[in-house]
C-alpha cells in the first residue's frame, strides 16, 4: 500500500496544534514510515495597517488540513484520536477516501502562488461605500 493524501477536519483555529500533536504521536508510536507531510494550506496576504503594508498568512480552508499517509488501522486511529480532530472528509466513518492527485496539485499550486505573489487582503464588502484618501492626482 502507498501513501495517499487525505483531508482532515480539525477544530478551526487549532490546525497548528493538531499538526504538532499528530507529529509528536507519530514519533512516540514509531509510525513515521506510514506518514508523509501534514499540510495546512495557507497563502500570503498583504494588508494595510496604520499606513504600513504588512504581510500575513491566511488559511484558505480554515478547519481543514491535508495529511499524506498510508491508511492502516494504527495510522487511522492515531489521527482520529488526536485532540481537536473532528474526523476525515470523504468515505465512511471506518474508511476515509483519499483525494485525487489532481486536487492535491491544485492546492499545492495555490499555496505556491500565494507565496510567490501575496494577494491584497480586502477589508470591505461589494457595494459598501469607501472613502479614498490617497492615490494618483
Amino acid at each position: 500500500m502507498s501513501k495517499r493524501w487525505y483531508v482532515l477536519h480539525a477544530r478551526s483555529v487549532y490546525e497548528a496544534k493538531v499538526k504538532i500533536a499528530i507529529e509528536e504521536a507519530i514519533e512516540r508510536e514509531g509510525l513515521s514510515d506510514l506518514f508523509g507531510d501534514i499540510m495546512i494550506p495557507t497563502e500570503q496576504v498583504v494588508e494595510l495597517k496604520d499606513g504600513q503594508k504588512k504581510t500575513a498568512e491566511r488559511k484558505f480552508f480554515p478547519g481543514y488540513m491535508l495529511i499524506n499517509m498510508e491508511l492502516t488501522e494504527s495510522s487511522w486511529l492515531l489521527v482520529k484520536n488526536t485532540n481537536n480532530v473532528i474526523g476525515f472528509i470523504g468515505g465512511n466513518s471506518g474508511k476515509p477516501s483519499p483525494i485525487t492527485q489532481r486536487e492535491v496539485d491544485k492546492i499545492m499550486a495555490r499555496v505556491q502562488e500565494g507565496t510567490d505573489k501575496p494577494k491584497p487582503k480586502v477589508a470591505y464588502q461589494p457595494g459598501e461605500e469607501i472613502l479614498i484618501v490617497d492615490g494618483p492626482s
